[in-house]
């Protein structure tokens, strides 16, 4: 054949004007990408060194990996750890259970405005700082004038003045509990979008063949939602060492008595930045997250894929 009469092959070219508008609207998201998660990335440097300001990163001293061995130098480490990975499961499933129960609940709800109403109302904790709640909660646990002490005082007909703040017993279950108070609004949105996308022929159909709702909800409902659960597994793999510092050091008041039930790798390497002054130490703190976390995401993906790997993230 003829090498002029062969068809050319066109080249694939990786922007194309069509696409300037999508180009343009994905500026903004990837500016700000380039910003603050790529660009900062660079800091990992003061992980391994003894960092000073005057001598920036070309001339801190570079001391290994002697930042990292803080982490394990306390004898409060693994119990630290063991905190911030408990406290991320119960977190996660109990987060998880009330958001998927709670969305499947109110797509059932034939009143659209109940459900807005209810909706509206599960995410306003959600834009609420933990410096709100934490004074919200100090309403509720102060040793004397708290609402909790009040409702027992009254309940048991003599004065109550339990100090919340000095009872460790009471605070894992309490920090589960407001962990899912605060975040469960916005993840229920999120289920609430998928199951908004599922055709309704599926549940008329069900209807006609007699199910009942919580048939709908088991085989029709759930089996959409599992793409977008397993996505949300994988992801929280991700912060696995990495705890919310906002609820587990303003709203515990920073309580010393507290700490072995609330200490996590957040809040002790706030107090030892605070009290040593070493930004390599936080620098190696945040390096050693990171990375447990990326390894945790891939091996959770893996997991996934062995298991079905349609609803696998990649």
């Amino acid at each position: 054949m003829d090498e002029r009469s062969a068809p050319r092959v066109k080249k694939r070219r990786f922007f194309k004007k069509e696409d300037a508008a999508l180009y343009i609207m994905a500026m903004p998201v990837a500016l700000y990408l380039l910003v603050f998660a790529y660009a900062p990335m660079a800091g990992v440097l003061m992980a391994f060194q003894k960092y000073n300001v005057i001598g920036g990163f070309f001339k801190s001293p570079f001391i290994g990996f002697n930042n990292f061995g803080f982490l394990f130098s306390s004898t409060d480490s693994f119990r630290m750890i063991g905190n911030t990975v408990l406290y991320h499961f119960a977190y996660l499933v109990t987060g998880m259970a009330l958001s998927v129960t709670a969305a499947i609940i109110m797509s059932m709800l034939r009143s659209a405005r109940v459900a807005k109403t209810l909706q509206t109302i599960y995410m306003m904790p959600h834009f609420l700082s933990w410096s709100v709640v934490a004074l919200m909660v100090y309403v509720y646990l102060a040793p004397i004038s708290g609402v909790f002490n009040q409702l027992l005082s009254t309940a048991r007909g003599v004065p109550v003045e339990t100090d919340w703040y000095m009872t460790r017993e009471f605070w894992p279950p309490f920090l589960v509990f407001m962990n899912a108070w605060k975040g469960v609004g916005y993840s229920t949105v999120l289920y609430l979008a998928v199951i908004s996308g599922i055709p309704v022929d599926y549940y008329e159909a069900a209807m006609i063949d007699g199910a009942k709702k919580f048939q709908q909800a088991r085989y029709i409902t759930f089996p959409h939602l599992r793409f977008i659960i397993s996505i949300s597994l994988i992801m929280s793999m991700g912060g696995i060492v990495r705890g919310d510092f906002g609820l587990h050091f303003l709203v515990t008041r920073n309580s010393g008595i507290l700490r072995p039930v609330t200490e996590i790798i957040d809040t002790y390497i706030y107090r030892a930045l605070i009290g040593l002054q070493n930004v390599g130490l936080a620098s190696a703190a945040g390096f050693f997250q990171s990375t447990v976390g990326l390894f945790f995401v891939l091996a959770a993906n893996w997991i996934v894929n062995k298991i079905d790997p349609d609803v696998a993230m990649f």
